[in-house]
């Protein structure tokens, strides 16, 4: 998984308008040969696949192994439309700067978190009413985001709409200097808690029996996830279905129990980093928004997974 991340990478840094070697790429990033379109536009763009795709298959770890429910991903219980939709109303209502985005995406999330995990605690927490209760407030969420980009002056429709399919395109330095540290301080923060999480994933009373405290860790993986998320969908807008696949994924390919970490953070790098480099290539020199491709993949991966569970059952 390492090896074929640093060859998406690499490609990623080649690929373009025009083709530089692997020798001028790394004459570049030495700073022997500068080159602005290597480090300047593509190299962003590639760290931005490799974190942003890190982060949204965290964010799916911790919410299937929330609800110990592959469909429990943020794209598909409503956080990303409830991210939007506060990225929405920062476009829309206030100036749209990237401090009133990120905010407004992360209050978005975690109020659409809150409503779906009240909603679903009856006498106790059910996963699978989550799940049921975050799909039924994602279609709400969606029609609220239609009505507003609906309401809102062209200019910001167009860029609404544009933004909403989730892009790579553009993205550079500026952009992520605020959302490559929340990141990383998130991570770190799940990875401290990695061990307890994958307790709870055994069953609540397991769970207690080792001293996990339930009521705290479910709160802390709420907020990791959302956080993560909506940090995504502030910088590169929703991009669908990384989070669903990427945990599934890497558990099959580490053959472990649960859902662990670090193999959805890395299968999720991979993905985005190879939707985003599809996204250039099929209709270059066009550059598609890499949720485009990604929904695509996703699309066939639900259908695959819907009817595996359909048969299980």
């Amino acid at each position: 998984m390492t090896m074929l991340l640093l060859g998406l990478s690499l490609l990623g840094l080649c690929y373009g308008a025009s083709w530089a070697t692997p020798g001028e790429v790394f004459a570049a990033l030495s700073g022997a040969e500068p080159s602005v379109v290597i480090s300047e536009w593509r190299l962003p763009r590639v760290l931005s696949g490799l974190v942003f795709g890190a982060a949204l298959g965290v964010a799916g770890a911790v919410f299937q192994n929330l609800t110990r429910n592959p469909m429990g991903s943020p794209d598909v219980i409503g956080l990303d439309a409830g991210a939007y939709t506060g990225a929405l109303v920062a476009l829309t209502v206030l100036s749209g700067t990237s401090a009133q985005l990120a905010v407004g995406s992360v209050l978005g999330g975690l109020l659409v978190a809150a409503v779906i995990y009240a909603l679903s605690f009856d006498r106790g927490f059910s996963g699978l009413r989550l799940v049921v209760i975050g799909i039924a407030l994602n279609a709400m969420m969606t029609a609220v985001n239609s009505w507003i980009v609906l309401r809102a002056d062209l200019e910001v429709a167009i860029a609404a709409v544009g933004w909403s399919a989730g892009s790579l395109n553009g993205i550079g330095w500026e952009d992520v200097g605020i959302a490559f540290p929340v990141i990383a301080v998130l991570l770190a923060l799940m990875a401290t808690q990695a061990h307890a999480m994958h307790q709870a994933a055994l069953g609540d009373s397991v769970a207690a029996t080792t001293g996990v405290g339930l009521a705290r860790l479910r709160l802390l993986m709420v907020l990791v996830g959302v956080g993560c998320t909506a940090t995504v969908t502030a910088v590169a807008g929703p991009i669908a279905f990384i989070a669903l696949a990427a945990p599934q994924i890497g558990r099959r390919l580490a053959g472990a129990a649960g859902v662990p970490l670090l193999p959805a953070a890395l299968t999720g790098a991979v993905l985005l980093l190879g939707a985003d480099l599809l996204a250039q290539m099929l209709l270059a020199p066009v550059a598609l928004p890499v949720g485009v491709v990604s929904t695509a993949i996703g699309g066939c991966y639900l259908i695959w997974l819907l009817t595996k569970e359909v048969r299980r059952a």
